[in-house]
């Protein structure tokens, strides 16, 4: 609810049917200036059309800003350091993108002297939290407008007649039923609705966009290495990359051998169950390749605390809270357990897989003289184990004689 007279709005902008109609809603509404914002994310469009479009619209504050570097420095490799999946299999790829979008809204409208942020989720998804609660945090006396929750647009067609009558063009492939649902960045592409919203159907071949078929993808194998240095790569096959140019490569590399798909039916914030069709071919090869750097440099009781805390700093990402007290405090735990996961990680890609296949460090905890089968330096004593199970076993076997299981007298083994 608008609680203040608006003198200047700053909205998210794709350019897409839906942003251009709630640009020209706000104008008629509010009647002040609108600035948009469109963030370059690595969408994989072409993002000048996105100026003539706003220009068109009578727009004189237009921002297109490339924020890659600054998406994958600075949200997505945070979220790897904690090898973070949601309901164990997404990788949160749009859920990580809106806060770094609301940040810019946020700093765009101080700069510009708006009185409110405005957003094109709809009121019925996730992404209307995230943006808002990241919005909450950064500046409490920002007003949001959201316009899917305020006009009076109830369908498609509706929304059709408002653009045919306020001079909005529409793509062709607009005009016929709903088209699918598509959300991307560098680290993914979400693909939702249409046939998709029904979970018994099987994903037609169209809504794969970043990856091939893993059937028909090269049936020889590639081998590639990355390198990490406190926790994030930094090098593929030995050449340093930059963070976006570093998940750009994986990203070539991991959608010509179909890596990286998921079908999902997940639990949204706002209380119903959706279904989602995801590519995430490099944050896929990425989350292997961390994991495979830890298992050599974390100490055992290090990562296990880590996976215990996984599934509610997932959790608080999924839900929008990127920018809370609860998600920097575990932040600091999970950056901490990075300093030394450093080295290198060699994995096989192959139709559809990622597979580990070696990986070294100058900081591993692994040791060759512990764990060999042949005769070691005598670190590792054998008699050590016996009194250490029977530690271990002294309050099973208290709890087996206090159930009754405990051998009778007189009962003796041979």
């Amino acid at each position: 609810m608008i609680t203040r007279t608006i003198g200047k709005i700053v909205l998210s902008y794709s350019g897409g049917l839906d942003t251009s109609i709630i640009l020209k809603w706000l104008q008629e509404t509010y009647r002040c200036d609108v600035v948009t914002f469109t963030a370059d994310l690595g969408q994989g469009e072409e993002l000048e059309p996105v100026r003539e479009k706003a220009e068109r619209l009578g727009v004189k504050d237009i921002r297109i800003i490339d924020v890659r570097e600054e998406f994958v420095r600075d949200f997505v490799f945070p979220m790897f350091r904690a090898n973070t999946l949601y309901e164990g299999r997404y990788l949160l790829g749009s859920s990580i993108a809106r806060p770094l979008i609301a940040k810019h809204l946020v700093r765009i409208a101080s700069e510009v002297g708006a009185d409110a942020i405005a957003h094109g989720a709809t009121g019925k998804g996730n992404d209307q939290v995230r943006f808002e609660l990241a919005a909450n945090a950064l500046d409490p006396s920002i007003e949001i407008i959201a316009p899917w929750r305020q006009w009076t647009i109830q369908s498609r067609t509706q929304l059709i007649a408002y653009a045919e009558q306020h001079g909005i063009a529409i793509p062709k492939d607009k005009r016929g039923e709903a088209p699918f649902s598509i959300d991307a960045n560098l680290l993914h592409t979400s693909t939702e609705g249409k046939i998709l919203e029904d979970p018994s159907a099987i994903a037609p071949d169209d809504v794969y966009q970043r990856t091939v078929d893993p059937l028909n993808a090269p049936d020889e194998p590639e081998t590639v290495v990355i390198g990490f240095e406190k926790g994030d790569a930094v090098s593929v096959n030995g050449i340093a990359l930059t963070p976006a140019a570093l998940l750009t490569e994986l990203n070539r590399l991991g959608g010509k051998h179909g890596i990286g798909r998921v079908d999902l039916v997940e639990n949204r914030f706002v209380g119903m169950k959706s279904r989602g069709v995801y590519e995430t071919p490099g944050g896929t090869i990425l989350l292997d390749a961390h994991r495979g750097i830890e298992s050599i440099t974390l100490d055992r009781a290090a990562a296990h605390l880590k996976d215990d805390i996984m599934p509610r700093y997932a959790a608080l990402i999924y839900n929008g809270f990127w920018f809370s007290p609860e998600r920097e405090m575990l932040q600091a735990l999970i950056d901490q357990s990075q300093i030394h996961v450093s080295g290198e990680v060699t994995l096989r890609l192959y139709k559809g897989s990622a597979n580990l296949i070696a990986r070294n460090s100058a900081n591993s905890l692994y040791s060759m003289d512990l764990v060999t089968f042949e005769e070691g330096s005598g670190t590792y004593d054998h008699h050590d184990a016996e009194g250490f199970i029977k530690l271990n076993g002294l309050r099973l076997k208290s709890w087996a004689a206090r159930n009754g299981k405990a051998r009778p007298a007189g009962c003796h083994v041979p």
